[in-house]
């Protein structure tokens, strides 16, 4: 079995859902990994033990990472060991975004929302991904707006198909999408690393130079990861 991860990250003109796929018989030490990394920093700057790996507070030195807020370096140090954590661990990585201004422009008069656009594309791949391995995966994503829809929209693929010009019946995720609060899930946490990050490289730029080069270093970490990244621009 593999346990799929969801988590997203947006802007204005971007919208991305990363999946984390974990073989279920590594998901334990990956969650003890993420916890050394939290552990570690709060022995070292005096951060809660249950402070959430939330990509965009450690980045900003916000939340619960507010304490090292004048420790750029450490916080990407931070960064840098928990995204180690999860390259270490055998997932597979899987991206999939759309750009926002382009979907507006190819629907004016409306559309589903960017992170409904996004999912059913992902979960797509996900299910594609499974096939080709021979397993099956269970969904489990940060909390959003909109979850019985999403959860309404899974059940239908799996008994129709999907829309779209790769369209396919989703027969290899089993049950329905789980939702969870990312502060009670590392491995959710995990997803929003990969998220943010992606959605850095893939859409930001970067006006210092040390910055661009910090992201390039944690991206070629989890590179090797990445089975599926594609962005659609309608």
């Amino acid at each position: 079995m593999l346990l799929t991860y969801l988590d997203e990250s947006y802007t204005k003109k971007r919208y991305l859902i990363a999946a984390l796929m974990v073989p279920d018989a590594q998901a334990r030490s990956l969650i003890a990994a993420l916890d050394k990394v939290v552990e570690d920093a709060a022995w070292d700057y005096s951060v809660s033990t249950e402070a959430e790996l939330h990509a965009h507070d450690i980045f900003a030195g916000k939340g619960d990472w507010q304490r090292m807020a004048q420790m750029i370096r450490a916080r990407i140090g931070v960064y840098n060991k928990a995204i180690q954590a999860i390259a270490d661990h055998g997932v597979t990585v899987i991206i999939r975004s759309v750009n926002v201004p382009g979907l507006d422009r190819r629907y004016p008069s409306g559309h589903d929302h960017p992170h409904s656009v996004v999912l059913t594309h992902l979960i797509e791949r996900v299910d594609e991904y499974a096939a080709c391995v021979g397993e099956r995966t269970l969904l489990i994503a940060d909390e959003v707006n909109g979850q019985n829809d999403y959860r309404r929209d899974l059940w239908l693929y799996q008994r129709s198909h999907t829309w779209g010009y790769r369209a396919r019946q989703i027969n290899h995720v089993v049950d329905t999408i789980h939702f969870a609060p990312s502060s009670s899930s590392r491995l959710v946490q995990a997803a929003d690393l990969v998220a943010f990050l992606a959605r850095r490289i893939e859409a930001h730029a970067e006006t210092d130079e040390r910055a661009k080069k910090a992201n390039e270093a944690l991206w070629a970490r989890i590179e090797p990861r990445i089975h599926h990244q594609w962005c659609w621009w309608p």
